[in-house]
């Protein structure tokens, strides 16, 4: 079965199947290649993906790129 390659841009804030063990689940995007740079927006760690596990990990988008953040 293919998964479909999931369209994401540098600065974009994604969530993923399972939270990292600090326990958030905002990851923000710091690299794309074959392997997809990911930044754990509550403790700051630095992780790695290759492209086919992001995108079979891959739940949603948080924050696109370039969007403002609704104001409060």
């Amino acid at each position: 079965m293919a998964v479909p390659i999931t369209p994401v841009h540098l600065g974009d804030v994604v969530r993923l199947k399972k939270p990292h063990p600090c326990g958030a689940n905002e990851w923000e995007i710091t690299k794309l290649g074959m392997d997809i740079g990911l930044r754990c927006v509550g403790c700051d760690r630095k992780v790695r993906l290759e492209r086919y596990e992001f995108d079979r990990r891959f739940r949603g988008f948080l924050r696109r790129a370039g969007e403002q953040p609704p104001e409060a």
